[in-house]
């Protein structure tokens, strides 16, 4: 996304732009020093990358299946608020955030999911408590006196070519035997966002964000608009790559319960030795549960359209990872 990102702003005329992203959450997450020390740092860094800067998309995170708490706290927390002071100090006029949907989720059914629901009172993952505590931060930060312009675009299941998660994990478990099982009855419909369409809304939302614009301190669903079965999108890569599509049907109730007892029991061992299940409770119901949004909001106050039909991305997708075919 970085990259897509940094070719449409390339040829942006009397705007300079900066984009954060895996570099920085690198960073921010594996270098080890006092908090003060570490805000102190990379605030000064910052402030001289953001010299005459004019918008900044703020588009890092660690990778949401992490289970490191301490490592999201820095990057979207601690790293979000020395974001936030640099780009008011150094004079920064407008910032995007890329949030995610996820935000709203409890792992329960959301469908057709406004930007007027509650935040999530008990997140699924570590990942979410931070990205809401994130967001929260810069949509709050919004100050059209002072000239600081702020917007959340909230994008979820992005997929696209060379993407280093969703496609590899795929395929590793496919290969590994443990891509034959649906999780319930199959029917539950998620959004999955074409790569291109999440940089599109994000451009569009820099363009629109102005001190006389209702877009400002507020957040916005960008999906493909085109709400799938989960386990119909996660067939179609997997047989576009020459796997056997899952078709053995699990209980949901069951195979939930199971997560999450496996779940207390690696809590309980983790002070003696390292024991990680592959199907947590928050896999489980994301696999399992309906969550796709209605994107009506961006439409209007965006003009937000997606230009990459979900047929059409998950073609590219599929074509990208030659090395990933079954035989390969």
């Amino acid at each position: 996304m970085r990259k897509m990102l940094q070719e449409h702003v390339q040829n942006t005329k009397n705007t300079l732009t900066y984009i954060l992203s895996f570099f920085f959450s690198f960073l921010f997450g594996n270098i080890h020093l006092p908090f003060l020390l570490l805000f102190l740092f990379f605030l000064q860094a910052l402030l001289s990358a953001l010299q005459d800067v004019s918008l900044v998309f703020h588009c890092a995170s660690p990778a949401p299946g992490s289970d490191d708490r301490k490592l999201f706290e820095r990057v979207n927390v601690v790293g979000t608020r020395t974001v936030i002071q640099a780009c008011i100090e150094a004079g920064v006029q407008k910032l995007v955030l890329t949030s995610s949907a996820s935000v709203v989720y409890e792992g329960t059914d959301i469908k057709n999911g406004k930007e007027d629901l509650p935040y999530a009172k008990k997140p699924i993952d570590y990942y979410t408590q931070t990205k809401i505590e994130q967001e929260k931060l810069v949509l709050g930060a919004c100050n059209k006196q002072k000239g600081f312009l702020t917007v959340a675009i909230r994008p979820h299941g992005i997929f696209g070519p060379r993407d280093p998660q969703l496609v590899p994990i795929l395929v590793d478990t496919a290969r590994r035997g443990k891509m034959k099982f649906i999780i319930g009855n199959g029917a539950n419909l998620v959004d999955f966002t074409y790569v291109e369409n999440v940089v599109h809304g994000h451009i569009l939302a820099a363009e629109h964000l102005r001190p006389d614009s209702p877009i400002c301190g507020k957040a916005y669903h960008i999906t493909n608009d085109e709400p799938i079965p989960f386990w119909d999108f996660m067939s179609e890569v997997l047989v576009g790559l020459g796997y056997a599509a899952p078709r053995f049907h699990l209980p949901y109730r069951l195979v939930y319960g199971l997560a999450l007892l496996l779940w207390l029991l690696s809590v309980l061992l983790r002070p003696f030795f390292a024991f990680k299940p592959t199907f947590t409770p928050m896999r489980v119901a994301l696999a399992g549960t309906f969550h796709y949004y209605s994107c009506q909001r961006a439409k209007e106050h965006l003009g937000y359209k997606p230009v990459v039909s979900l047929k059409e991305g998950i073609a590219r997708t599929v074509q990208s990872y030659p090395h990933l075919k079954s035989g390969a």
